[in-house]
């Protein structure tokens, strides 16, 4: 890892997540410093292990209080990072480049584009950059692909793939109360659990020329993505029943695959310190910003406003699944 000799100060908002130790991580292992974070949750014991000594708050407003009297001190919060729940992104992005911040927010970025049409105004404004995590960008596997199919492409421009995406994340009831389980707060399934992969394949393949959507339930979303140069048949679900039997005999709740013209993509692997890699990009000024997240975006609200057409066409073979 590349450690930045410059420290920087960092804010973190929703520190009690599943992703927030990565960030926590990531700030560690480029070298910089966690100053304070802000969680209604108050059992943080993951902090112990990174930034014991960080100010924490459970109320927004104290959190508030104390980034300005910070700031005014002859100190400075240089960058603030967001992992919090989806609907939120938007309000905290916001609210760090107000107090002079760049932000750092994991995916989805915003639930609607012209969120981030608005936000380019904000950045404009404050001078500070909206940066997000698309850490599949990043993957060795993801980046090797990009590199053979823009060879292929230079060759064959009118060149059309043919992709299968399949990606079952098992979830249990307590997801559907919880703010994953309401559209309106997650953006549901496409958002949740696929957006960095929508976001992967348009990097690749280029851009939608259409978005067909066959099954759209509260656990399971599936369709047909038309990019510029693939055909991607793609399957979301968090519903174990789904499960091929093989995963299921193995014991294992998840199961992604990638097939590109037949051929398995293998990326299970190399996930491990993908936002450290993110955060050093960031740092250099490198990261991904607002328009590098619209195309995904803007993806996944076309699917929320989609009525589905069910098996009609060339749809998933796991639609056969769902009942």
């Amino acid at each position: 890892m590349e450690i930045i000799t410059n420290k920087k100060n960092f804010a973190l908002i929703g520190a009690s997540g599943y992703i927030a130790p990565r960030h926590m991580k990531a700030i560690v292992q480029t070298g910089n410093e966690l100053v304070v974070a802000l969680d209604p949750y108050d059992g943080i014991g993951i902090m112990d292990s990174y930034f014991p000594q960080a100010s924490f708050f459970t109320e927004f407003e104290r959190f508030d209080r104390f980034i300005d009297n910070y700031n005014r001190k002859n100190n400075k919060i240089d960058y603030m990072a967001i992992a919090t729940p989806n609907y939120l992104h938007d309000a905290h992005i916001r609210f760090a480049l107000k107090s002079e911040c760049h932000a750092i927010c994991e995916k989805p970025l915003v639930l609607n584009p012209r969120n981030i049409d608005q936000l380019k105004i904000i950045q404009k404004e404050t001078g500070k950059k909206v940066n997000t995590i698309l850490q599949l960008r990043l993957h060795p596997s993801i980046i090797a692909l990009k590199e053979k199919v823009s060879k292929e492409l230079k060759l064959n421009p009118n060149k059309v793939y043919n992709i299968d995406l399949t990606y079952l994340t098992s979830r249990g009831n307590w997801y559907f109360e919880s703010w994953k389980g309401n559209e309106s707060k997650s953006g549901g399934i496409a958002s949740n659990i696929g957006v960095h992969f929508y976001d992967m394949l348009s990097w690749i393949f280029g851009g939608v020329k259409e978005n067909i959507v066959h099954i759209k339930t509260q656990d399971t979303n599936s369709g047909t993505l038309v990019l510029k140069n693939a055909n991607v048949k793609w399957f979301l679900s968090i519903n174990y029943d789904y499960l091929p039997q093989e995963i299921k005999e193995k014991g294992q709740t998840t199961f992604r695959l990638i097939k590109v013209e037949g051929e398995e993509i293998e990326f299970s692997n190399g996930f491990k310190d993908l936002h450290t890699l993110s955060y050093e990009k960031i740092l250099k000024g490198n990261g991904f910003g607002l328009d590098e997240a619209y195309g995904s975006i803007d993806i996944v609200s076309q699917i929320r406003q989609t009525l589905p057409i069910g098996l009609k066409g060339d749809y998933h073979p796991f639609c056969k699944k769902v009942k």
